[in-house]
């Protein structure tokens, strides 16, 4: 492990609504995140964010101030890109996946979000488990993978190219898996509707409820050719004549990057 590369701050929370804390160590979960993080969770690209310190001492921001959970000092920039691998004196690692957008929370802190334009940190996912600590020497392997697109629905094409036949997905999974907050809920109709039939198994993505959608066309013929229970339930539980799917039965857990 290089001496000149090494951890300077971490940071965990715990809950939504409180506050970032600062902390000695963290417990790195592959898989998961970091443990008691609110942000585990097994399918998102964005488990953990990892800023330089180099970038907030430049833009005179305090450490933990833009909700980052690992500050790392004494690493190239040209190196810390999406895609780059971080490895850990414990064994633990972290792929980098793309770059947090700068949003309305941490606008108070510049004079304008487009200083802070891909220096907000990148976010990533654990690959390997292991503890960290402040003072860790670490190294950084720069494009080890491909790096995932900065663009939500390029990324929502290639998380939907990858469920299989027999299974569905849900909107709720979706956003998680593509990274990106619950307001993109109302985006996806509209990926869907610009999205080909041909081209990408969008038959297969239930609503968050477990239902079929309407503007899909052939969604309960294409589903049951693949051996998916197709159920009907017009009771006041549900809408009127609503197909559904027993989600639990075929919901698509083997997710990758």
């Amino acid at each position: 492990m290089s001496s000149k590369s090494s951890i300077k701050h971490l940071f965990i929370k715990h809950q939504h609504g409180s506050v970032m804390r600062e902390v000695e160590e963290l417990n790195l979960k592959v898989g998961y995140g970091i443990e008691g993080d609110i942000n585990a969770n097994p399918i998102s690209p964005r488990q953990i964010l990892v800023v330089r310190y180099e970038d907030i001492r430049e833009l005179a921001i305090s450490p933990g101030e833009l909700r980052e959970n690992l500050v790392i000092s004494g690493v190239d920039s040209a190196t810390f890109t999406p895609g780059a691998l971080i490895n850990f004196e414990s064994g633990a690692a972290i792929r980098l996946t793309f770059h947090c957008e700068p949003c309305k929370r941490i606008a108070y802190l510049v004079d304008s979000l487009k200083t802070i334009q891909a220096k907000r940190g990148i976010l990533g996912v654990v690959i390997n488990s292991g503890r960290i600590y402040v003072g860790n020497n670490l190294r950084i392997q720069g494009h080890k993978f491909p790096a995932l697109s900065e663009q939500p629905y390029e990324r929502f094409l290639n998380f939907i190219v990858k469920v299989p036949s027999g299974k569905v997905v849900t909107y709720k999974q979706i956003i998680a898996a593509i990274g990106v907050d619950n307001s993109y809920l109302r985006a996806l109709p509209i990926y869907l509707k610009k999205t080909s039939p041909d081209d990408y198994p969008i038959h297969r993505i239930l609503n968050s409820q477990g239902q079929l959608i309407r503007y899909i066309n052939n969604q309960k013929s294409k589903l049951e050719s693949e051996n998916i229970e197709i159920l009907y339930n017009s009771g006041l539980d549900r809408e009127p004549h609503t197909y559904f799917v027993e989600v639990d039965k075929y919901l698509y857990n083997n997710i990758t990057m």
